[in-house]
């Protein structure tokens, strides 16, 4: 393996890791993981706008982890 694919295959698992945790953190019907780390589960206090950036975040680390890995799988 080459250094770049070292490189790719460590970002690559990063961000497969941190998609999850992100993805774990929505709010669903119950409340989610979100109400642990300071959510009320509604729209109060700010949450909206916590959970828009969630949204954000979370279809950044999809769309790199997505490129990532379809990088690899043509340098593999």
């Amino acid at each position: 393996m080459t250094i770049v694919q070292v490189l790719l295959t460590v970002l690559d698992t990063v961000l497969g890791i941190g998609l999850l945790v992100l993805i774990f953190l929505h709010s669903g019907k119950d409340a989610g993981l979100s109400t642990a780390f300071g959510g009320s589960g509604g729209t109060f206090g700010g949450t909206g706008v916590v959970q828009k950036n969630l949204d954000r975040l979370t279809v950044a680390f999809a769309i790199a982890f997505f490129v990532v890995t379809i990088v690899l799988g043509f340098i593999v």
